[in-house]
């Protein structure tokens, strides 16, 4: 098999990154990205001065800045801002008109939310991008390389199954959130697979609890993408397994006329260490051909959404990936599924005898 593109190219005189947060996806996954690709950090804030102190000394970055005034000061920067999503709103307002800003996903906590962060960021001029990193992975940039060169034919099916045991307890923010499983981690397949393949018509969703979860909504759901007759999308997805490894899964398949591949997100297994990513492709029947990486969502991911940012700004990158008009209609996907889960299902009519 042709090598397939697995990286997004490094900008070749980035700006220094000024970095807004420094939780534990902060210092898990963007600064050791940073790190590896060279990025220069100007410093951290975090309204937690010692979580700020801990990121830089362990990262060796030389600034903690006192205030958010402070951060949103510096001059020259480009702006990582890594807060929970119902304080991105606020942070952004900070920022000076004209700025460039990568903000982490989900774009708000709703589709209001979204649609206020995206009028603010036209009206203050931002170059916005949101972190929807997955789309960076090596193993999905293989699979977008095997798809524009039309290497799997026509797509016929899509499927994301994912069984695991997720460590919610991590994320005690999330007791308070209007949704959990579609909202902060779903998304991300949703937005891969309308970044892949396009918008779809619609779809069907339902979400539920899990008894030992209470405090949680969703945890586990079961989504339907209306691609119309060709394509059949489903998206089966549980968080709550208690029965070990051995039947853990977490997959992405994708079956074309021609061709198909299997995305494995080694991250979910055994979360926050996980295990590999993986690529396979048959090329022809039962010829499957296994691909090698260099490396995984985590953290390689995290170069991709920075780079492209940067490169971007710098007149390197003619377009932004995840500008806040393309991801916009990935939160409406997401409010779309919430309702659909409201909904509930179509009755089964009463029968006869």
């Amino acid at each position: 098999m042709r090598p397939l593109t697995q990286a997004w190219p490094v900008p070749s005189s980035p700006r220094p990154i000024a970095v807004i947060g420094a939780g534990g996806i902060v210092r898990d996954a963007h600064l050791p990205a940073y790190r590896r690709l060279g990025l220069p950090v100007a410093g951290l804030f975090d309204v937690r001065p010692e979580a700020a102190r801990a990121a830089a000394d362990a990262f060796g970055v030389a600034t903690v800045y006192p205030t958010l005034d402070a951060c949103t000061a510096a001059p020259g920067v480009v702006f990582d801002v890594a807060v929970p999503a119902d304080q991105t709103l606020s942070v952004l307002a900070r920022l000076p008109a004209g700025s460039a800003v990568l903000m982490q996903k989900p774009m708000g906590e709703t589709l209001s939310e979204a649609r206020a962060i995206l009028a603010l960021c036209r009206e203050r001029r931002l170059t916005a991008a949101v972190n929807f990193q997955l789309r960076f992975s090596p193993n999905v940039l293989a699979l977008g390389d095997l798809l524009s060169h039309g290497d799997l034919g026509a797509i016929l099916d899509i499927e994301m199954r994912l069984v695991t045991n997720q460590p919610w307890h991590l994320w005690t923010f999330l007791k308070s959130t209007p949704g959990v499983e579609v909202l902060y981690h779903s998304v991300h397949y949703l937005d891969t697979i309308r970044f892949l393949f396009g918008e779809p018509h619609g779809v069907y969703c339902k979400g539920v609890q899990h008894p030992d979860l209470a405090e949680f909504r969703d945890t586990r759901s079961s989504i339907i993408l209306d691609y119309g007759d060709r394509i059949r999308c489903s998206l089966a997805l549980n968080h709550t397994h208690r029965f070990g490894p051995l039947r853990e899964t977490s997959t992405l398949k994708v079956e074309g006329k021609t061709g198909a591949a299997v995305l494995t997100m080694g991250v979910n297994l055994d979360y926050p260490t996980g295990k590999p990513d993986t690529l396979e492709v048959a090329l022809a029947h039962d010829a499957w051909e296994h691909v090698q990486l260099r490396g995984s969502w985590f953290t390689e991911a995290f170069e991709g959404p920075m780079s492209n940012l940067l490169r971007y700004v710098a007149g390197e990158d003619p377009a932004l990936v995840t500008t806040v008009e393309d991801t916009i209609r990935t939160m409406a996907l997401v409010d779309a599924c919430y309702s659909s889960s409201a909904a509930g299902a179509t009755p089964v009519p009463p029968t006869e005898g």
